[in-house]
């Protein structure tokens, strides 16, 4: 005698998850396919029979999946009948080049979101249903970003990729040399992480058109390079005056934005570091805030065709091998330059190498700071090397400001810079108290 076949009940929140998501694919199914009078498997009544099905059969099998199995089979067989015939019919239709596989796909996943409602957690069903639909009603849009990201760029990111998922679990996780205690794994996870705020500026500033000009770009240039946006704006507001207010308010907000960009890099590697830098950094920010509202708004609201005429030059791509190696020379650079300015002068070599950072690019010093680059040195007192590099980097910026509007035409913004950096000293001191 055969044994008799249990199936375990499934709970009601389960049935009724599998019932209204295929319900709600189905809907997405039809709405898109609306517009034609050509007749498709699937829709709203189709995909919640299917899923009904799917669940039915795995419940009689569970461990083995043997039924539901045998009905994906029936399913897939049933689809390529359906496939090859709809191929034959658009075989001499000169304005449908491809027919695509959207529809068998579908089919396929409303029977397996069946099995997936009645096994898996909540999520993992809504995921599967979600994600199909974005991608089914998104076509117009997702075709339109295609031809529009350029060949180098994807080949520039499947690089990047590579040398993320591949190359960095590959890298030795231990000091390589006694001359600094970061291992090559830090060195291109900082990387990682840059490249990564980086590229998110770059992209939005290249192809989010809301983000194109105005103060939206001042503030993406702040997560890119606060210092080559200081630069760019103090040469438009010294090349059309129109735009002097929106320059001086745009230079201000991209330092703003460098505080919580430092803040953002800092917590992904030290949560105690930066829970010191929260504070200061924050209270710095909030002040670049309110001296670039201050700066927009003196006089009244910027003129249409002034705001749409400011615009920042789009920087090189930030995942490009070549940056990404002198990025790493950089990093390992200052990591031993601070181990040898802590051994020779203590905590008055790290200040002083803070300060002379500042010129440069902070990024590499506070990611060393952050990932331990320098031994036995109190929290606090990375704290303070960290706030007194980027207010090195404001007076440099200030500088800038001022010699490439020639002087007058951003001179608010420069004597922000200045009274921020300022700030930033104060902040250090109260921190750690800079008397050693």
């Amino acid at each position: 005698m055969n044994p008799a076949i249990t199936i375990t009940a499934p709970s009601p929140a389960h049935v009724a998850l599998l019932l209204g998501l295929s319900f709600f694919l189905g809907l997405a199914f039809e709405e898109y396919f609306a517009h034609t009078d050509e007749r498709r498997p699937g829709g709203i009544r189709t995909f919640p029979m299917l899923a009904i099905a799917g669940g039915v059969l795995y419940l009689f099998d569970p461990e083995h999946y043997i039924p539901f199995t045998a009905g994906l089979l029936i399913l897939g067989a049933w689809l390529l009948v359906y496939y090859l015939a709809h191929v034959n019919e658009h075989k001499t239709q000169e304005d449908e080049p491809n027919v695509g596989l959207v529809v068998p796909v579908l089919n396929v996943i409303a029977y397996v979101l069946g099995a997936v409602s009645l096994a898996h957690e909540p999520w993992v069903a809504v995921t599967m249903t979600v994600a199909p639909v974005l991608l089914l009603t998104g076509r117009e849009q997702l075709h339109a970003l295609a031809r529009r990201v350029e060949i180098k760029e994807i080949v520039t990111a499947g690089e990047f990729l590579i040398l993320t998922g591949i190359v960095l679990p590959l890298l030795p996780n231990h000091p390589v040399t006694d001359l600094t205690a970061i291992t090559p794994r830090q060195v291109w996870l900082a990387l990682v992480v840059v490249a990564s705020f980086s590229y998110a500026s770059y992209l939005a500033q290249r192809y989010w058109v809301a983000a194109a000009s105005g103060l939206w770009m001042a503030a993406l240039g702040g997560m890119y390079s606060s210092t080559a946006t200081t630069v760019v704006l103090a040469r438009q507001a010294k090349a059309d005056p129109a735009l002097k207010r929106q320059a001086q308010a745009g230079i201000t907000l991209a330092t703003a934005i460098m505080y919580l960009r430092i803040l953002a890099v800092v917590m992904i590697f030290n949560m105690a570091l930066a829970r010191v830098l929260a504070l200061p950094l924050c209270g710095l920010a909030a002040a670049g805030f309110i001296i670039c509202a201050l700066q927009y708004f003196r006089g009244g609201p910027a003129d249409g065709s002034a705001r749409a005429s400011m615009q920042i030059a789009q920087a090189g791509n930030p995942l490009e091998l070549g940056a990404a190696a002198i990025f790493a020379v950089l990093f390992v650079a200052v990591s031993i330059v601070s181990a040898v300015a802590k051994s020779q002068f203590g905590l008055s070599g790290i200040y002083g190498l803070a300060a002379i950072v500042g010129v440069t690019d902070i990024d590499p010093f506070v990611l060393n700071l952050a990932q331990g680059g320098i031994s036995d040195v109190p929290t606090s007192a990375l704290a303070a090397a960290i706030l007194i590099a980027a207010s090195s980097n404001n007076v440099l910026k200030a500088l800038y400001a001022a010699f490439f509007a020639g002087g007058r035409a951003t001179v608010p913004s420069a004597i922000a810079l200045v009274v921020l950096a300022l700030g930033g000293l104060g902040a250090a001191y109260a921190t750690a108290g800079l008397v050693h």
